[in-house]
């Protein structure tokens, strides 16, 4: 498969076209990077952006709802937009015209399908818990016939997408850059805490080492 994805005019930037970028390489890292998205839908004309959390296995995204949530089926019967952004800094400008955001986006269109077949939605599920925390989901109790039941997977080929980027920092307008005031960026980075047990783990029950390697961002 080619690293490039065709731009469609659902894809096309008409602002800032540089900032655009259609490699799978960029879109992929960007969905690695950033479990939770918004899905894009239409429940009886009106818009709804649902969060979950995403994951991708290869050339397709995943997420998972409530099979008794709003949204359900009907996602399925449309075209969706799944969207995942992460800001990197904040950018201060001399004016306030020229104040902005470091950041990274992908956006990706199509009309998923759910994931029916019980060997495969485990399979899916897996993906999800292994992509965050490698290792752990062979030391878990199995997932029950009900818990199967109460969720929904939904698969969506990365065939139509695109990413955004923006990591110029501070761009002012040339005279300004002479002004006494202070420009620069604040740079942001999600970053996991020291973790904190359940207290009603079992005693002598330790901490298994993929808590501690979680990172995203």
């Amino acid at each position: 498969m080619s690293n490039a994805i065709p731009v469609t005019e659902r894809t096309r930037l008409r602002r800032a076209p540089k900032r655009g970028d259609f490699s799978r390489e960029t879109v992929y890292a960007i969905l690695d990077a950033m479990p939770l998205c918004h899905i894009g839908y239409v429940i009886d004309g009106s818009p709804f952006a649902m969060p979950s959390i995403q994951w991708r296995e290869g050339d397709h995204v995943y997420w998972h709802s409530s099979s008794a949530g709003r949204g359900g089926r009907s996602m399925v019967e449309q075209e969706v937009c799944l969207t995942v952004s992460m800001i990197d800094s904040f950018a201060l400008g001399r004016s306030a015209m020229h104040h902005s955001v470091d950041y990274r986006s992908a956006m990706i269109f199509g009309r998923p399908t759910i994931v029916d077949d019980p060997a495969e939605k485990e399979a899916r599920l897996k993906g999800l818990i292994e992509n965050l925390y490698p290792g752990r989901w062979d030391m878990l109790r199995p997932m029950t016939q009900k818990e199967a039941k109460v969720t929904m997977v939904y698969a969506l080929p990365i065939e139509e997408a695109s990413a955004k980027v923006r990591n110029s920092g501070v761009v002012d307008d040339e005279e300004d850059y002479a002004l006494p005031i202070w420009a620069g960026i604040i740079p942001l980075q999600m970053h996991m805490k020291e973790p904190i047990a359940d207290p009603r783990n079992i005693e002598g029950v330790e901490m298994p080492d993929h808590v501690g390697a979680l990172k995203i961002g």
